[in-house]
């Protein structure tokens, strides 16, 4: 769910910005240390699509910013809670879009976007911020948490399934 930041005054620099600065760290050193583990020119090559969408118009809204396995609550088959809200802050609204690639297959994931009402371009960015984050817990997590390492790349195969 997406709220509205509302009165939340953002300091520069932009989320726009942080993205900028974030992404060459985030994805560089897996991209580097991911050889044999990933299809590393191939995410490389899409990470070199995606790195540089722009920001978009939309202002930012609240968001957990890492909704994946491990931070939501499961009960019969629907969300009973959201775990681990201290990333919770203003942010693109296209950060909240992670959820449909660390949770949800093709099929569901279309409907998903469109009963969210999401453009091509905030979509994208929702990829892209996934890309992000699903590219660390392969090699960092290989042996010391398998499980988060399946995650990220679960993810991966999504994201690269997608385009």
């Amino acid at each position: 769910m997406r709220m509205p930041a509302g009165q939340i005054t953002v300091a520069e620099p932009t989320a726009a910005a942080l993205v900028a600065a974030r992404f060459p760290q985030w994805a560089g050193p897996p991209l580097e240390r991911s050889g044999g583990l990933l299809d590393v020119p191939r995410l490389r090559g899409h990470w070199e699509d995606v790195r540089d969408l722009p920001r978009g118009e939309s202002p930012d809204v609240m968001s957990h910013t890492d909704l994946m396995p491990g931070t939501l609550l499961v009960r019969e088959g629907r969300i009973t809670g959201v775990l681990d809200a201290g990333g919770l802050g203003p942010a693109d609204p296209a950060l909240g879009l992670v959820g449909a690639w660390h949770l949800v297959e093709e099929g569901s994931r279309q409907a998903l976007r469109e009963a969210l009402g999401s453009d091509d371009a905030e979509w994208e960015r929702g990829r892209a911020w996934a890309l992000e984050q699903a590219l660390g817990p392969v090699w960092y997590y290989r042996d010391s948490n398998p499980p988060m390492s399946r995650i990220g790349r679960r993810t991966l195969r999504r994201v690269l399934e997608a385009g």
